[in-house]
């Protein structure tokens, strides 16, 4: 008996930090924004009830629907493109050549420049008249586009900077999922005549299905968290056009010190991201499973 407990406490040991530090700045923290929801103070009064009235107020703000609107068309413009890119550019470079390896470091590059630092480039890109999506269309005779303060457009001009700051890392996970699909299996659908889009439907597809909802994951909550060039590009403008989730919970907390409400606006966004997560591995789990 003294034999088996012995590796379980070395074990617990082990993750004993882990979990300390877990506790402290996950799940402490979550427990707090859930107290902070339901607290209810009263203005100029310190009197403080506890209730929904937060949530009826989020409901109800118009700036917390058009963040989510925003953050939904925000999250299917990075994720599917930034998903179909990065698989086709793991397809095209999954043979280990010097020139696929050379490739591959320079379609990863974006992924190693800070977010912050990706916006501040892309707001010499986008200046207009003068940056260098403007420069371009001049050449060609269009029209200049005014991709930062155009309401209609500066929420895309975001989006396609977020895909080609993630499409490289979201590659990684694809070139190792293809690395563990079997020869055999093309071998097999090789020789029952398939071609080369046969191949891709029948065997690359479906062996990836784990890794598809492992990125999907990983795409969705790049999609909620990261607002770094919201911050340093259009300060969610023009007219709330490219105002997200999380940057609508940092104005109200630390703009107009509605700690109540920017508190509801984190609990129900973390919910939606908790229940769109364990939906994605749930599939993960009922996937296909193979040995390498």
């Amino acid at each position: 008996m003294q034999q088996k407990t012995a590796p379980m406490m070395q074990t617990v040991g082990l993750l004993a930090p882990s979990l300390v530090f877990l506790v402290l700045f996950t799940y402490w923290p979550m427990l707090q924004s859930v107290w902070q929801s339901l607290r209810i103070e009263s203005f100029g009064s310190d009197e403080v009830t506890f209730g929904l009235g937060n949530f009826q107020r989020l409901w109800t703000d118009d700036s917390f629907q058009q963040a989510a609107l925003n953050n939904l068309v925000y999250a299917l413009g990075t994720i599917v493109p930034g998903i179909v890119i990065a698989l086709a550019l793991a397809v095209g470079l999954q043979e280990a050549t010097r020139l696929n390896a050379a490739l591959r470091a320079i379609v990863y590059f974006p992924v190693l420049i800070p977010l912050v630092a990706a916006a501040a480039l892309f707001s010499f890109v986008f200046l207009p008249g003068i940056g260098l999506l403007d420069w371009h269309l001049a050449k060609l005779g269009m029209a200049q586009i005014n991709w930062l303060g155009n309401p209609k457009v500066a929420l895309w001009s975001l989006i396609g900077l977020t895909v080609w700051k993630n499409a490289g890392y979201y590659m990684l996970f694809f070139l190792a999922g293809l690395q563990a699909i079997p020869n055999d299996l093309y071998e097999a659908t090789r020789i029952e005549g398939a071609g080369v889009i046969g191949r891709f439907r029948r065997v690359t597809l479906p062996l990836l299905g784990p890794t598809f909802a492992f990125v999907f994951v990983i795409a969705l909550i790049n999609a909620v968290t990261q607002i770094d060039h919201v911050v340093v590009l259009t300060k969610g403008g023009p007219s709330d056009s490219t105002n997200l989730l999380l940057f609508y919970i940092y104005q109200q907390a630390h703009e107009n010190l509605d700690y109540g409400k920017a508190a509801a606006a984190t609990v129900v966004t973390l919910a939606l991201l908790l229940a769109l997560s364990l939906t994605s591995l749930r599939s993960l789990e009922r996937g296909v499973h193979y040995e390498s």
